[in-house]
């Protein structure tokens, strides 16, 4: 990894330490709005998932494992695995989860393990200082490592240059939708969907193989 990027993933973990501990366990500790906000984003970035079978999935960035918690209110057999860089957003998800025996966590900025599916939600948003080329290369190295990793489809979410003007911010990512979109078709697949339907200022790609 270059130091570029280790230098990136040390900033974004303690960003979002910061976060967590002024917050904790909730959707403002990893830097949302809310419950509801939470809970619809995820519902969007797991239209990936065919569950007529058990899944396995890899949660990249997944602060202290919320995403569990919708998976298991949906769908009875899957195996989870949670990768944060942030060593007390794992520290607390292997806390709140120790008793899951289909739930695991890793302190990385990849997935160890190939997965069924890879889902990556809000790790684009917070660039901080950094400029715009600098951080689209990091979003497309992660879409990389998500493609290496996911066995039948990935998806992620990112906020949208479509948000109104007023209420953008200068230490947030905005990507194109539609440059993305045709990313992802060009580079990974011919079966990529575009969600920018669902009343928050992003939008969602689904990646399917």
């Amino acid at each position: 990894m270059q130091k570029t990027q280790i230098d990136l993933l040390a900033e974004i973990a303690d960003y979002y330490s910061t976060k967590f501990t002024q917050h904790g366990e909730t959707p403002c500790g990893v830097d949302w709005n809310g419950e509801e906000s939470q809970t619809l984003r995820f519902a969007q970035l797991c239209k990936i998932i065919d569950a007529t079978h058990p899944f396995s999935i890899n949660d990249l960035g997944c602060g202290y494992g919320a995403l569990y918690d919708y998976l298991a209110c949906k769908y009875q057999h899957f195996s989870y695995s949670g990768i944060d860089v942030s060593d007390s957003m794992i520290q607390a998800a292997e806390q709140r989860y120790k008793n899951k025996s289909n739930a695991r966590f890793v302190l990385s900025g990849n997935p160890d393990e190939i997965a069924d599916y890879g889902i990556a939600s809000g790790i684009f948003n917070v660039r901080l200082e950094r400029p715009d080329n600098e951080w689209r290369s990091y979003l497309e190295d992660t879409l990389d490592v998500l493609d290496k990793t996911s066995r039948i489809g990935f998806s992620f979410n990112c906020l949208t240059s479509y948000s109104d003007k007023n209420k953008m911010r200068d230490y947030l990512y905005y990507a194109d939708p539609c440059i993305i979109f045709d990313f992802c078709k060009r580079r990974y697949s011919r079966n990529v969907a575009l969600l920018h339907d669902y009343e928050l200022y992003e939008f969602t790609i689904l990646v399917r193989k």
